[in-house]
C-alpha cells in the first residue's frame, strides 16, 4: 500500500454490482485502505445513493446490471455530478466498450476480475 494513500482522507467508495461474488472481492481489495464502502445491486439504487450521498469519491460500475446497465447510470449521474470517479467495469471487453464507457463518462475501463493492482493503480491515479 502506498504511503500518501495511507495518510489521505477515508474514501467513500460505491461498488456498483448485482453479482455478489464480484462485490466480495472488490471490498475485500478495498478493506486495507480504509474506505468507507456503500454498495448498489442495480442502476436504479446507484443513481439514488448517488443522489443521497454527495461523499462517494469513486463508483466501480459493472456495465452488465438490472434496471439501468452502468452506462445509463453513468450517464444519468453526469447529469448532476461531474466530480465523483466512475470507473466502468466488464468481466467480457467487447468491441467498443472503452468508447462507450467514455462516451457516458466514465473515468475509465477496466476488465474483470478486478485485481490488487488495478484498484492500487485507480486510487493513485485518482488520489495522490
Amino acid at each position: 500500500m502506498s504511503q500518501n494513500l495511507e495518510n489521505k482522507k477515508e474514501l467513500t467508495v460505491l461498488i456498483a454490482e448485482d453479482d455478489k461474488i464480484s462485490s466480495y472481492l472488490i471490498e475485500k481489495i478495498l478493506k486495507p485502505y480504509g474506505c468507507k464502502i456503500l454498495h448498489a445491486k442495480d442502476g436504479e439504487e446507484v443513481i439514488n445513493l448517488c443522489k443521497e450521498n454527495n461523499t462517494i469519491d469513486l463508483i466501480f460500475m459493472d456495465v452488465k446490471m438490472p434496471v439501468f446497465d452502468g452506462f445509463e447510470a453513468t450517464r444519468q449521474i453526469r447529469a448532476f455530478n461531474t466530480e465523483v470517479v466512475i470507473i466502468a467495469q466488464t468481466a467480457f471487453t467487447l468491441l467498443g466498450d472503452k468508447e462507450k464507457a467514455a462516451a457516458v463518462g466514465c473515468n475509465e475501463h477496466i476488465s474483470k476480475p478486478i485485481e490488487q493492482e488495478k484498484v492500487t493503480r485507480i486510487l493513485e491515479k485518482y488520489f495522490p
